[in-house]
């Protein structure tokens, strides 16, 4: 049964997670999170933290770790088919009827309408980042982290894979 559980919370995210990994990151929070209950928001997020400062799709990152931590080896091989499987038979199935609808005025528009939603759910999530790291580490910790990360990834132009790996070694060496 848990096996069935580990597909479909990644099964999900994986069809209506429109716009790849980032988009699907708080459907996948809301299954893992919320629906099941396999661990909290503080873990959620140390994960999402470590799957970002690998390379590769963040998605099926998530999916291994998280798989792999509730059913085993089986229950990551699970995770990872469950999160590429709509993609997969996307392709299979709608391939050619995505290309000759592409162009469609129709098809843009609703991209156009779906990219607001996702807007919404990546702030949402990031509220409750913050939240979690409010109550875990103070607000001090937090506004010094909020406050060099972004000055550095927007103001100096660093690459945000360096400030994650550097709030990963200020986290482990300092809180």
């Amino acid at each position: 049964m848990i096996y069935i559980d580990i597909f479909i919370a990644f099964f999900i995210p994986g069809i209506l997670g429109y716009g790849g990994g980032p988009a699907s990151i708080p459907l996948i929070e809301n299954e893992v999170v919320i629906r099941y209950g396999w661990m909290t928001v503080q873990e959620f997020s140390e994960i999402l933290a470590l799957g970002n400062s690998l390379p590769g799709p963040i998605a099926t990152k998530m999916a291994g770790y998280i798989g792999y931590e509730v059913g085993g080896v089986f229950g990551a091989i699970v995770g990872l088919f469950a999160t590429v499987a709509p993609s997969l038979i996307l392709l299979i199935f709608l391939g050619g009827l995505l290309l000759k609808y592409k162009d469609s005025p129709k098809v843009k528009r609703l991209t156009l309408f779906v990219q607001p939603v996702i807007a919404i759910l990546l702030g949402v999530m990031a509220w409750r980042f913050f939240s979690e790291s409010y109550e875990g580490i103070g607000i001090w910790q937090t506004v010094l982290l909020v406050g060099v990360s972004f000055l550095l990834i927007e103001r100096l132009k660093i690459h945000p894979a360096l400030v994650i790996a550097g709030a990963l070694i200020y986290g482990g060496f300092l809180l």
